[in-house]
């Protein structure tokens, strides 16, 4: 009974979805694993929109576990404040990834894509109407 319980409080962490920044790595991935590419374009420390879509879309539970099961994340972010900036690398991606995949510069930016970089969808901003419930349905209705 004691592993059983210990198992459920650590359920919920393995089935997280978590961000990754390369997204070389995470389109290998997406081939291995037969899973969509979900990039978001984000100014975690500076753009009120896109840190109300993080808490609203992003880390609710319904949009952690579809995505764990069904998507890639990675995550483009543009900082401001030279503590949360990303390695040189990092940076030098982000900068092409919003050359080829948001050329507006839009924040937030979201891109749905298969594993080979092919834009299926996109969300450019955010509003109050837009919900996880709403962002997986949207999804649900391109990949299946």
């Amino acid at each position: 009974m004691k592993k059983l319980l210990s198992l459920l409080l650590i359920l919920p962490l393995l089935i997280s979805a978590s961000w990754r920044t390369d997204f070389s790595k995470a389109k290998t991935d997406a081939q291995k694993e037969g899973k969509y590419i979900l990039l978001k374009f984000s100014g975690s420390d500076w753009c009120i929109p896109c840190i109300k879509m993080e808490k609203k879309v992003f880390d609710a539970k319904v949009f952690e576990e579809y995505a764990a099961k069904h998507l890639i994340l990675v995550n483009a972010d543009f900082p401001q404040q030279k503590k949360n900036k990303p390695s040189k690398e990092i940076e030098q991606q982000n900068e092409m990834l919003a050359e080829q995949y948001n050329k507006q510069g839009s924040f937030p930016f979201t891109v749905l894509m298969d594993d080979k970089g092919k834009v299926l969808k996109t969300w450019k901003g955010y509003n109050d109407a837009i919900t996880a419930e709403l962002m997986v349905n949207q999804i649900k209705a391109i990949v299946e």
